[in-house]
C-alpha cells in the first residue's frame, strides 16, 4: 500500500473528484489511530482508513438518527479503492470546534445531553462495538493490567483490578439496547467557547448497553464536572459502575500499546488511570 500523504490525497481526488484536486491539502494532527484524516480547502475533509473499513456506515448510521443537539459529519462523497489504495475512503463536511482535552472544563451539561438525545433514538441499527457485555473482554483486560504492571509506569494493578472485577460483577443490563456512539474520546468532542458544538467518528457507534458512553466521565471530566454529568445523564448505580470498566478497560489496553508511540491516546489513558485512582496525580 502507498504511504498515506497529502500526494496519494491529490491523486486520489484528480481521479474521482476532479472539481477538489486543486483545493489546498494539509494532514490534520489527531490522537485516532484508524482513520488519516486530511482538510481540504476550507470546507472539507478527506478520510482515508488505515485499515478495511465500511466508510458508507457512518453516513447511513448518521442519517437514520434524529434529535441530536450538536453537529456531526456530514459524507460530501464516498471514494473508491485506486492509486494502490486499497479501501473506500470518503470525503466530509467540515466541523468547526477545537477537540477537548482532558482534564480542562468541559461542558458536562451539553455532554450529558447529547447522549441522552443519542440514547433516546428508537430506530434500529448494526451492533455497538462497545455495546457488548464487559465479560467479552475481560481476558484482554486482565492481560492489559499485568502488561502494563510490568513496565516502568507509575500504575497499581491492584486497584485496577478492583475496579475491573466490580465493574463485571455489576448487574447488566437487562433493558432494550440503545443508540450509543461508543467511542466517546476527547478528540472526537468538538468545543467552541466552551460549548460542545461536535461529535466526530461514528464508526463505532450501534445498539448495545449504554454504559459504554459513560466513559467521558473518567477520559474527559473530574470532580464536580463528573457529578454533574452523572446526575444529568440520570443513570442507575450499576450501567456508571459498567461505564467506568469501560473506561479503565480501554486505558488499561491503549496505554501499553501507544505509550511510546501516540502522545495523544497515552495522555488520556493515563488520565483515566489517575481519575480512577489507579495511578498517582501528576
Amino acid at each position: 500500500m502507498p504511504a498515506i500523504d497529502t500526494a496519494l490525497v491529490r491523486r486520489l481526488l484528480r481521479g474521482q473528484f476532479p472539481d477538489w484536486a486543486d483545493r489546498p491539502v494539509s494532514p490534520l494532527a489527531s490522537g485516532g489511530t484508524v482513520n488519516a484524516v486530511f482538510r481540504l480547502g476550507d470546507d472539507l475533509t478527506v478520510r482515508l482508513p488505515r485499515t478495511a473499513e465500511d466508510v458508507s456506515k457512518e453516513h447511513r448510521v448518521l442519517t437514520a438518527l434524529e434529535g441530536l443537539p450538536v453537529a456531526v459529519p456530514e459524507v460530501a462523497a464516498l471514494g473508491e479503492p485506486a492509486e494502490g489504495y486499497p479501501w473506500p475512503w470518503a470525503v466530509h463536511r467540515w466541523l468547526e470546534g477545537e477537540p477537548a482535552l482532558e482534564g480542562r472544563d468541559a461542558p458536562a451539561r451539553d455532554l450529558a445531553e447529547f447522549v441522552v438525545a443519542l440514547r433516546a433514538n428508537k430506530v434500529d441499527g448494526p451492533p455497538a462495538y462497545r455495546g457488548r457485555p464487559l465479560t467479552t473482554v475481560d481476558q484482554a483486560t486482565r492481560r492489559a493490567i499485568e502488561e502494563l504492571s510490568r513496565t516502568d509506569e507509575p500504575f497499581d494493578a491492584d486497584k485496577a483490578l478492583a475496579v475491573w472485577a466490580e465493574a463485571v460483577d455489576a448487574p447488566q443490563w437487562t433493558g432494550p439496547p440503545r443508540w450509543v456512539h461508543s467511542d466517546l474520546m476527547p478528540s472526537n468532542l468538538l468545543l467552541r467557547d466552551g460549548r460542545l458544538t461536535g461529535v466526530l467518528d461514528w464508526a463505532t457507534a450501534g445498539l448495545g448497553d449504554p454504559a459504554c458512553d459513560l466513559i467521558a466521565a473518567w477520559n474527559l471530566l473530574s470532580g464536580t464536572p463528573r457529578e454533574v454529568f452523572r446526575d444529568a445523564v440520570d443513570t442507575d448505580d450499576a450501567t456508571w459502575v459498567r461505564g467506568r470498566g469501560w473506561a479503565l478497560s480501554m486505558a488499561v489496553i491503549q496505554l501499553p500499546y501507544h505509550r511510546h508511540t501516540n502522545a495523544v491516546i497515552s495522555a488520556d489513558a493515563r488520565y483515566v488511570l489517575t481519575e480512577l485512582g489507579c495511578r498517582p496525580a501528576p
